[in-house]
């Protein structure tokens, strides 16, 4: 069972998601965070060796916007052209994008035309307008029987991916599915008279993302101090996902807050740290750099009296554990690499990739287990959207010591 933690820190919303046994997932929004947000923006140049395209949005704000993931792009204002082919947009044009990845230290926010709207059953999609599945649906019977349903819903507008929460669910998954295709449907016509920087849809808090991802009845308690968060979660409760609502409570304790409850600053700061203790006595050391995350794994303490191949066996699968989670913990993506322990043995190697593809698995982002490189490095990939943990937190910093100095001064 899982149990849903939200309150403040340093001004900015703290969700944390605990299990029976260890903290899932962390995360501290930003005060403005345009993450998911829809936007109207303009063409600023093309740099064509790169097949891309810079785009100004929002406030002054710069996005990169790649030509080659994007084929088609949907213009501002749908009354007037049809949709434009990204390889002839051109400086000054105005299309509709939406921030799919923050920016992340000097890389600007990532655009893309292919509009996303979430729920708990389905994405919506306008730009892959396909009927797809969650990977781990595996029922072909059922998806065969919805997938019609869905095609007639949707006549060719847009897509749709089923998530895993949305299985056995057809009356949920058509009735969402004709909200989200609505919010599409007015977003397109809002672009029609706003003007180039507007925002046309904005994205839930990143706790609603939260609640929508849990699986259909994992959440055992939705905890928070804070009440706007509590009216929000309770409206969004009511109407989405009534079966929770009765696990919904408003913390009141004015001796101890609920991050003291839970010891948030120390996980915070744990989650942060290099080193990483295993229960064997190996450690992790975790070094994130600008181009990708590498992981060493050692033996540290551990003391047993097991040869060395069971040894290392036995530290190197409990580290595809921890690693697995320390990443889903701290939130880090993109490239990584993992130094584990030389093992000789071709049958420890492949029982070591076999517990490491189980656990990646289990992360509600994609995480692709690639392979073992001639280095005997392993290779990871994990879908990069949110900004890494210590990203977060050291902005929040940033912000509570700009306050002490405005009030200071």
């Amino acid at each position: 069972m899982v149990k849903l933690i939200i309150t403040r820190w340093n001004n900015r919303v703290l969700t944390a998601l605990f299990s029976e046994k260890e903290i899932l997932e962390l995360g501290l929004e930003e005060k403005s965070s345009i993450l998911g947000n829809i936007y109207i923006g303009r063409i600023s140049r093309i740099v064509k060796n790169l097949n891309s395209a810079f785009v100004d949005f929002g406030e002054g704000q710069t996005g990169y916007y790649s030509l080659e993931d994007n084929p088609v792009s949907l213009p501002a204002q749908q009354n007037k052209m049809a949709a434009i082919p990204s390889r002839d947009l051109r400086g000054g044009d105005e299309i509709i994008v939406q921030v799919a990845k923050e920016a992340i230290k000097t890389k600007d926010p990532v655009l893309s035309a292919n509009l996303n709207f979430p729920g708990k059953f389905v994405v919506l999609t306008s730009g892959k307008k396909s009927i797809s599945f969650s990977a781990k649906i595996h029922d072909k019977t059922w998806k065969d029987q919805l997938r019609p349903q869905l095609e007639e819903l949707l006549q060719g507008s847009s897509g749709i991916i089923v998530r895993t929460n949305g299985y056995r669910q057809e009356a949920e998954i058509l009735t969402e599915a004709r909200d989200l295709l609505k919010n599409y449907e007015n977003v397109l016509d809002a672009a029609n008279y706003r003007t180039c920087g507007s925002v046309l849809y904005q994205a839930e808090p990143e706790y609603l993302n939260s609640l929508k991802s849990s699986h259909a009845g994992s959440l055992e308690e939705i905890l928070t101090d804070q009440e706007d968060v509590y009216q929000i979660i309770k409206n969004y409760l009511g109407r989405y996902q009534p079966e929770d609502t009765g696990k919904l409570r408003f913390y009141q304790d004015p001796l101890l807050s609920l991050a003291s409850l839970y010891s948030l600053k120390s996980i915070m700061d744990q989650a942060c740290q290099k080193r990483v203790w295993l229960k064997s006595g190996g450690y992790l050391v975790i070094e994130p750099t600008e181009a990708m995350v590498v992981i060493d794994v050692n033996t540290g303490k551990y003391s047993g009296k097991k040869n060395q191949a069971d040894t290392i066996r036995m530290i190197n699968l409990e580290a595809a554990r921890e690693i697995c989670h320390q990443l889903r913990l701290r939130n880090l993506s993109g490239i990584i690499m993992i130094d584990f322990i030389d093992m000789k043995e071709e049958a420890d190697k492949a029982l070591l990739m076999e517990h490491l593809r189980c656990y990646a698995a289990l992360d509600p982002v994609k995480t692709t287990v690639v392979d073992i490189t001639q280095l005997n490095l392993v290779e990871l990939t994990r879908k990069k959207g949110k900004k890494p943990l210590w990203e977060q937190l050291s902005l929040a910093r940033e912000d509570k010591t700009e306050v002490s100095a405005q009030k200071n001064s």
